[in-house]
């Protein structure tokens, strides 16, 4: 009997100990706050519009610059070159040899048309002065001897005969010294009598100079060439095959070093090929406004004509990404509208745009980056 009291009172307390667990187990639960369901937070919509005055734009040199319609996969881009045109450049030589015994002008300084930049002095110049004097001198006698024998003839103490040969002693007289004063003229004698001047037929700026003090010079060596930047060209280098697609008054669009486009025109094609370069020159007319230095190397593309413009052209600088979408910086008057487009064909630094922009508006080319972090840290200021 014992034993089975023994038993069912241990039995009976395991039972007491499992409901008491049970309790404890849903009181705790009960009473346990509710967990905290993690909402993701959206991330800040990126502005549509930035402001910025004229000022900060030009102080973080952000180029903006209008666009225009194009066709990127018909265009021809090639390799050019700034060049004076030839009324536009002057290469200074020395009329007569000497030596230079004043410089009044070093590379890269402005000149005026008619300024010396130079003195050689010179044998040759010291005869071209006695050479002027001498025939001036005759000159002078011959006219007195002929107004005397004018004047004998009219008293009638000398004969016509006379006075003819006295005349025509007069006007040989007369041809020598003009003869002696265009020499002196186109030689550039200085107002010393033994020097010859350099000078420059047109204004502009000194691009190449190889005179130096002291030096001996032969005639007709280059010593300076001028350069007036009003009047340069633009020469673009294209195969045959390209160059036979080009016709004068095509458009065409310079791409300047600093990613700058400027509309322009072509004006001519070479009518052959280059037997050196095996490519053909064709020359774009340079807008007034533009200056440029011969010299300077940029690259055009060509729009040959009859092709059809279906989309905007801009340098692939001008596009960034804003939440996966492509945008451009579209100018306003107190800044950028933030303009998402559609970009098609992509090559040579270039970009060709679907949709989303129109010919005729301005947008940021240069240091966009800069704009797309002033968006971001405008939206980290809103958060």
């Amino acid at each position: 009997m014992i034993p089975d009291m023994s038993n069912r009172w241990l039995a009976f307390a395991v039972a007491i100990a499992i409901v008491a667990a049970a309790a404890g187990y849903g009181i705790a639960r009960w009473t346990s706050p509710a967990p905290v369901t993690q909402v993701p937070t959206a991330a800040p919509a990126v502005p549509s519009h930035l402001k910025l005055g004229a000022d900060q734009i030009a102080a973080a040199n952000i180029l903006v610059q209008q666009v225009v319609s194009g066709n990127l996969g018909a265009e021809i881009l090639a390799p050019a070159v700034v060049a004076a045109q030839p009324t536009g450049v002057a290469s200074l030589t020395a009329h007569a040899e000497g030596v230079i015994s004043h410089l009044n002008k070093r590379l890269g300084d402005p000149v005026r048309a008619g300024e010396v930049l130079a003195l050689v002095d010179s044998k040759d110049a010291a005869q071209l002065a006695s050479d002027r004097a001498s025939a001036e001198a005759r000159a002078v006698l011959a006219r007195r001897v002929a107004e005397q024998e004018e004047s004998l003839f009219q008293q009638g103490a000398t004969s016509r005969r006379s006075l003819q040969t006295a005349q025509a002693s007069l006007t040989a007289a007369e041809a020598d010294a003009k003869r002696a004063r265009n020499a002196t003229v186109t030689a550039n004698l200085a107002p010393d009598g033994h020097s010859v001047q350099i000078v420059s037929p047109l204004s502009g700026r000194i691009t190449a100079q190889s005179a130096a003090l002291g030096a001996y010079v032969q005639t007709e060596t280059e010593l300076f060439r001028v350069s007036d930047p009003r009047f340069i060209q633009i020469e673009a280098q294209l195969t045959g095959t390209d160059a036979t697609n080009i016709a004068p008054d095509d458009r065409a669009v310079l791409i300047l070093p600093d990613g700058a486009n400027v509309q322009a025109r072509v004006r001519s094609v070479a009518p052959a090929l280059d037997p050196q370069t095996r490519t053909q020159t064709v020359v774009i007319a340079v807008p007034e406004s533009l200056r440029l230095t011969p010299g300077e190397t940029l690259q055009v593309r060509i729009t040959p004509h009859g092709t059809t413009t279906n989309s905007i052209v801009v340098p692939d600088e001008s596009i960034q990404s804003l939440d996966g979408r492509d945008v451009v910086f579209v100018r306003t008057p107190d800044g950028f509208d933030v303009r998402r487009v559609s970009v098609g064909a992509r090559g040579s630094g270039q970009a060709a745009i679907v949709s989303g922009l129109n010919s005729g508006e301005r947008i940021a080319i240069r240091n966009v980056f800069l704009l797309k972090a002033e968006l971001g840290k405008g939206g980290e200021d809103e958060e």
